[in-house]
This record gives C-alpha cells, structure tokens and sequence, in this order.
C-alpha cells in the first residue's frame, strides 16, 4: 500500500485534501501542531503533531517514512505582503524538505502560487518566467528553485511536482475572503456589499476540484515540474459574485468599485492547463 504523508492537513485546502486521500486505498500520516486526539478520524488516517520548523534529521522517519509527501503547510497567510515569508518560512520549508529527500522521500509535492507570475497579464503557462512581486510569491518561487537544484544532488534523488494554485473557492475558506465575506454581509442583512469594480479577470476553481487534482498529480510520482493547477477560463470577479448570489438565492446589492484594485495582481491573468490535462491523462 502506498504511504502518503501530508503537511498543512487542518488548513484550508488540507482538509479538502485530507478527505479526499481517506477516500483511497492509501495508508496517510496527517500532521498538526495541535493535539492528534481533537483531529478528524478516518480509518486509514493516522495523526502525527509536528512542527515543520523545529523538524529535524529524523523528520522522514516522524512521518513514517512515506512514498509520497504532499506538502501544502505554510505560515504567515493571507498576508501576502509579509516579509516573514522569505525571512522565516523560506529556510524552515527548506531545511524540512531537504531532510526528507536527503533520508530517503522519493516523491514531493508542494504547493506553490500563481503569485510567482507577478504582473504577466492575460493567459499563464508554465513556461512564462516568473517575476513575483509580493514577499509571498517571492518566497515560494525561490523554494521551488532550491528544491530544483536539490535535485541535481545524487544523495537526493526525488520527483518534484509544483503545484502552482490559482484563486480558490469553498467550505472552510479565510473570513477574508470573497466568498466568505459576501455571505456575511447576506447573513448580517446589510443592504450592499462593498466590492471592488469587480471587473478583474481571474481564474477559479472549487477547493474540492484542486484537492482531488493535487491527490492525483501527487499520486502519479512524475518529476511534473511547475503545473497550473487552474480552470484555464477566465471569470470576471463581479460574475462570480453574480453566481455566487444566484446559486445560494442571496438578495444583497453590490456596492461596485468601493475597494481599489489590488497593486500586486494585473487586472486579467488566467492559467492555461494544457500541462495538467496532460499530466492527468497519463498512465
């Protein structure tokens, strides 16, 4: 039975992806900084409390020392402009993951952020050079680049896939944002909810569509590289709202272009999933 263990398994997309690895034939390792008794129980599921950030040498051997590792913990969100991320998460999520390809991992997982592409307008592919304007994009970019030059190390001989994330959307999300947000304000009965213009295009994808494609890309044990994890079709931010209000029968009017639009993201970015559809397709 293949060995899967998973970092970030309480966040938000770790929960969506903790489900859906209890729905396989896999034995899973799950961490927490909190007590393993108040966790979520799944009968192939077993908790482990762990700090990435005191981890050590013996890191691959806490986690059981898996076949694959999904690694989706990171700190400091959603403040994207944190310089924490290159100052304590960039060396901690290093170091971590140097020592599990060094004492034997085989197959990595991380996710990365479509925040490396900084300000590239309009359709994203993997191939597009990356130039991150936020501490967070930042970071992330540059992890992905020491994990490929840990690559070419002969003692660490392991497959990397880097999820590149887009905007998500789903149950457990950030009270900050969107969708959480405007369901408040119906909940609260306030009359408007203040929004930007709402006309940025981006792209969205439900958190239960990017868990069940983070299981399988990390299943596939490929050296995939960077890959789009993204719907590949442009929304605009008012028409998910629009939706969002239709699907859930919500009456509220949108108080337009209160909010400006953010400096760190173009107005239209989308990503093309030409390399994922592909990925998924292979045996």
């Amino acid at each position: 039975m293949t060995r899967i263990a998973i970092t970030g398994a309480t966040g938000f997309i770790g929960r969506h992806v903790l489900e859906e690895l209890a729905s396989r034939d896999l034995e899973v390792v799950a961490t927490t900084r909190g007590e393993p008794a108040t966790s979520p129980v799944f009968a192939n599921v077993r908790w482990v409390k762990f700090d990435l950030s005191s981890a050590g040498a013996d890191a691959f051997d806490a986690l059981g020392q898996p076949d694959i590792l999904i690694h989706l913990a990171w700190g400091g969100l959603p403040n994207y402009r944190a310089l924490r991320h290159f100052e304590l998460e960039l060396p901690a999520h290093y170091a971590f993951l140097q020592h599990l390809t060094r004492a034997g991992l085989k197959s990595l997982l991380v996710a990365g952020t479509c925040l490396e592409y900084g300000l590239r307008s309009g359709a994203l592919s993997e191939t597009d050079p990356t130039s991150p304007v936020t501490p967070y994009g930042f970071a992330k970019d540059t992890l992905r680049r020491q994990l490929e030059y840990l690559q070419r190390d002969p003692d660490c001989a392991f497959k990397l896939t880097w999820a590149r994330l887009f905007f998500m959307h789903g149950e457990g999300q950030a009270g900050t944002s969107l969708f959480p947000q405007l369901r408040h304000a119906v909940e609260r009965g306030e009359p408007s909810f203040r929004m930007s213009g709402g006309e940025q295009l981006r792209d969205y994808l439900s958190v239960a569509q990017v868990a069940q494609t983070l299981v399988e890309l990390a299943l596939k044990q490929q050296d995939t590289g960077p890959v789009n994890v993204s719907s590949g079709t442009p929304r605009s931010v008012r028409g998910m709202v629009e939706q969002w209000l239709r699907e859930n029968d919500w009456n509220i009017a949108l108080d337009l272009g209160h909010y400006p639009y953010p400096d760190y993201e173009p107005m239209a970015f989308w990503g093309l999933r030409h390399k994922l559809d592909r990925v998924l397709e292979t045996p």
